[in-house]
């Protein structure tokens, strides 16, 4: 066949009319604009899709409905058993005590990022008091924060170790000033190779914001019953007076931080403060120069609480604050979380007279 043959059977007529492209209403642009029938559409309202959003949006509110259900529930369960510290369970316990966050003073709940003594020392003397507890691990994860407040930490530490209460510090990221302050008193302190710790010393913080009050034209009038009484205020700075002063108060602080640190640590006062400087230590340095005694983590450190406390076989570990749902939504025995927000607040206002840390 020759090719004019196959152009001509190509273009043959098979007895069936073929589509003119001209002619195609969809091609052409001369279609009626309707939507097939067949083509599910939100403009076709008789058609499933149209209500499918719907149902899935009921299916939705259904999901969220037992979500929230199941997290009252939860959340209730935790209340009535006693989440924040179990101390109902059976066999040898060893209580967890966490503290974690700043050390301010105040009842800031556990959990918020700060650690106050209303609520570690509370948690301390139900450990202390419950005949199934056999030790103590204080979990501690905190820059440091308050004198005052470690202080009183400290010395509901001491005091249970002097009841005769196994105690173990297990040192996280960091456990430093006001932080290892309350960890002294412990029988063993176990830190990671990379725990900050140290920083034995106090800081003493005055604001003078005198040139910003001069440039805004504020001015202060100040009755004062004594030449010290507004030492710290913020409209002016201290005289050479007043920093020897607070220099005497901090060395007041600082030999008490010392006294501590040598009696806890088996140390001299004058080894203390050989150390005492300020610097912060790895837990590995800290190990060296006496300031902790093993290297490991918290697992690490329940076997040691656990051999410390004469504990045969697996014992019961009780956390006694640590940080759950319930206790932030609902707060806690010792407070409420409008308390605590309250008390956070409290952080922001002026000090007049600085802030001792």
């Amino acid at each position: 066949m020759n090719p004019e043959d196959v152009a001509n059977s190509r273009n043959a007529d098979h007895g069936e009319e073929k589509p003119s492209m001209e002619n195609d209403p969809y091609i052409s642009g001369k279609a009626e604009r309707e939507i097939p029938p067949s083509v599910p559409s939100a403009y076709n309202r008789n058609t499933s899709a149209a209500i499918a959003p719907g149902k899935s949006r009921w299916k939705m509110y259904l999901l969220l409905a037992g979500f929230l259900i199941v997290l009252i529930g939860a959340s209730l369960a935790a209340i009535m058993g006693n989440f924040d510290g179990n101390l109902y369970a059976s066999g040898d316990k060893i209580a967890v005590i966490y503290v974690e966050g700043e050390i301010v003073s105040g009842s800031i709940y556990n959990g918020l990022g700060y650690a106050t003594p209303d609520g570690i020392n509370e948690n301390i003397r139900k450990a202390v008091q419950d005949q199934s507890v056999k030790a103590i691990l204080l979990r501690v994860d905190s820059p440091g924060g308050s004198s005052t407040a470690g202080e009183e930490i400290y010395e509901e530490v001491k005091r249970a170790h002097d009841e005769g209460m196994p105690i173990v510090v297990s040192m996280g990221n960091v456990a430093a000033s006001a932080a290892y302050h309350i960890s002294v008193p412990a029988d063993v302190i176990v830190a990671n190779p990379s725990t900050m710790t140290g920083s034995i010393g106090v800081i003493w913080t005055f604001e003078n914001m005198s040139a910003y009050y001069d440039q805004e034209g504020i001015e202060f009038h100040v009755a004062k019953s004594g030449e010290f009484k507004d030492m710290g205020g913020s409209w002016r700075g201290l005289s050479d007076e007043e920093k020897e002063y607070a220099d005497s108060i901090i060395m007041e602080v600082y030999d008490t931080f010392v006294t501590n640190v040598a009696e806890g640590r088996n140390m001299s006062v004058s080894e203390v403060k050989d150390i005492a400087d300020g610097r912060i230590y790895t837990g590995k340095k800290a190990k060296e120069l006496g300031l902790v005694d093993e290297l490991g983590n918290f697992y690490d450190a329940i076997d040691i609480a656990t051999e410390l406390a004469g504990i045969e076989g697996e014992p019961t570990v009780v956390y006694m604050n640590k940080p759950s749902l319930s206790s932030l939504l609902f707060g806690s025995e010792s407070g409420t979380s409008n308390a605590s927000v309250e008390e956070l607040l409290k952080r922001y206002e002026e000090r007049p007279y600085g802030y001792l840390s």
